[in-house]
């Protein structure tokens, strides 16, 4: 086993994965950007190493400095959580010529699978049900608008290479498909560096539901269920459940065997995702494998009791998987929403600034991964994901409330947050019912506004007055006010 693990990341993902190496004995260096200087991650982590400025080609993308810091301080391995360089091959490779451990799939099959029309090969050829379309490259817009004519209308143009919902359009009409090309292709460079794209039957009113798979390098291949993904701005998941109420057991374990068979036959090695779209008439399609850990893996590992963080580095120190599909039996449901520093007011708008409160709700089955505190500063250059709250109930009708009552309990000052939008979302009738598909947001809440009253706004900043005590007349000043227990007071009975 590993003797100390590099975290490439930040924010709540490094902090999650540093709580299951010190739990596995494993010591733990972060990494850390100029805007991250005094970010959680960078003071949980056994040791930190900066390195460099705050935008993340300066940083967090910098292949060599991460090297660099993982030589430096003797770490063994290399987790790159999801984001920046967790689907990067070429950063992998860079481990492996290094003498690092990557703690993931083997560089070929994430490069591999990060092309979107390699991928539909592969799992064409693997017996996988994939999307009508046309897996040719990129040769003009007359070749592909051959292509359109053979597929139909409506279609989508999607970017080979990325994600995300970037250099990604519906086209309904051929006189739309020119400029719908153009745009994506535009989009896909800039985002990814590549600007190919390529045509797939667009299915309308999907659902999006993922398999997560666990496989070892000794070919041993298990899923760990699903998770139903549909309620998404931007193509960006924001509330994830399992079990999927869509789903029937006959076809769950249909869609389980189908994942499996698309991780053998990629030849895929460590965590992963295989996400499929699900249309109203019951038939599930391939539509990307995520060569990572997936933001959305609490909501397994709480039905499941299985770590995937855990499997992820034992798996990448060699070990055998000791699972069978037999001994995976989920129970309970459990959802999870992701805490932004956004403004759904304001078409989901970046809302960085510094947290002047922070009380995040506790209780029986409530899950907080967090990378924030109160008085840090969100930077406006990375991801503007703060934690995700995850609850885990008996079933879903009692998760559904669970969930309720947390977000009503969450209080983050500030930064503008999702939190009263999640809440409406939980709280709204479709979603009670299950009713969720990819359009969820776009119907229902096409022009959402806060209905919280003044007076709870005023309430609210009065708490965060009397907390943090702000003083009238000294611009910028802050002091203590009396009554406000110190740590000495909080502690319980204690002696030198």
């Amino acid at each position: 086993m590993f003797e100390k693990i590099l975290i490439a990341n930040r924010g709540e993902i490094a902090v999650r994965i540093i709580k299951t190496c010190k739990e596995m004995g494993i010591g733990t260096v972060a990494v850390y950007s100029d805007a991250d200087s005094k970010s959680l991650h960078r003071m949980c982590a056994d040791e930190a190493v900066h390195i460099g400025g705050t935008a993340p080609s300066e940083s967090y993308l910098n292949a060599d400095r991460i090297i660099g810091a993982a030589k430096k301080t003797g770490a063994g391995a290399i987790h790159p959580g999801y984001g920046f360089l967790a689907e990067n091959a070429d950063f992998a490779r860079l481990c492996e010529d290094s003498g690092i451990v990557f703690i993931g799939p083997p560089p070929q099959v994430i490069s591999d699978l990060g092309d979107k029309t390699v991928a539909r090969r592969i799992m064409a050829d693997g017996g996988v049900p994939v999307i009508p379309g046309a897996d040719n490259s990129f040769s003009g817009p007359g070749e592909l608008a051959k292509q359109a004519d053979i597929i139909g209308y409506p279609l989508l143009v999607k970017a080979s290479c990325g994600g995300g919902g970037k250099g990604m359009r519906v086209v309904r009409h051929k006189d739309e498909l020119a400029d719908s090309l153009a745009s994506a292709s535009s989009e896909a460079k800039a985002a990814f560096g590549n600007g190919t794209v390529y045509l797939e039957r667009y299915i309308e009113r999907p659902r999006h539901v993922e398999v997560q798979v666990l496989a070892d390098r000794f070919g041993n291949t298990v899923h760990l269920f699903e998770r139903e993904c549909s309620i998404q701005r931007r193509h960006q998941k924001i509330v994830e459940e399992t079990p999927s109420t869509a789903l029937t057991q006959e076809l769950r374990e249909e869609m389980g065997k189908a994942a499996v068979q698309a991780a053998k036959a990629a030849g895929y090695v460590n965590a992963g995702t295989v996400e499929f779209l699900l249309d109203e008439s019951g038939s599930f399609y391939f539509l990307e494998v995520n060569t990572r850990l997936q933001v959305e893996h609490p909501v397994t590992e709480m039905v499941t009791g299985i770590d995937i963080v855990r499997k992820q580095i034992e798996i990448a120190a060699g070990r055998r998987l000791e699972l069978s599909q037999a001994d995976i039996k989920p129970g309970g449901h459990a959802i999870e929403c992701r805490i932004y520093a956004e403004d759904p007011a304001n078409g989901f708008a970046p809302s960085p600034g510094r947290i002047a409160c922070f009380r995040p709700p506790d209780g029986p089955g409530i899950r907080h991964d967090c990378g924030v505190y109160a008085g840090f500063t969100v930077p406006v250059e990375y991801d503007p994901i703060l934690a995700k709250l995850v609850v885990h109930a008996e079933n879903r009708q009692i998760a559904i409330e669970r969930m309720k009552n947390a977000l009503s309990g969450y209080v983050m000052a500030g930064v503008g947050t999702a939190v009263p939008f999640l809440r409406d979302v939980i709280d709204s009738k479709p979603f009670r019912k299950g009713e969720t598909f990819t359009d969820f947001i776009d119907t229902h809440f096409p022009q959402w506004q806060p209905s919280i009253p003044d007076r709870d706004v005023a309430a609210l900043a009065f708490i965060a007055c009397e907390m943090w005590g702000e003083v009238s007349g000294a611009k910028g000043a802050e002091t203590a006010r009396p009554g406000i227990p110190t740590p000495w007071e909080t502690l319980g009975h204690w002696r030198l």
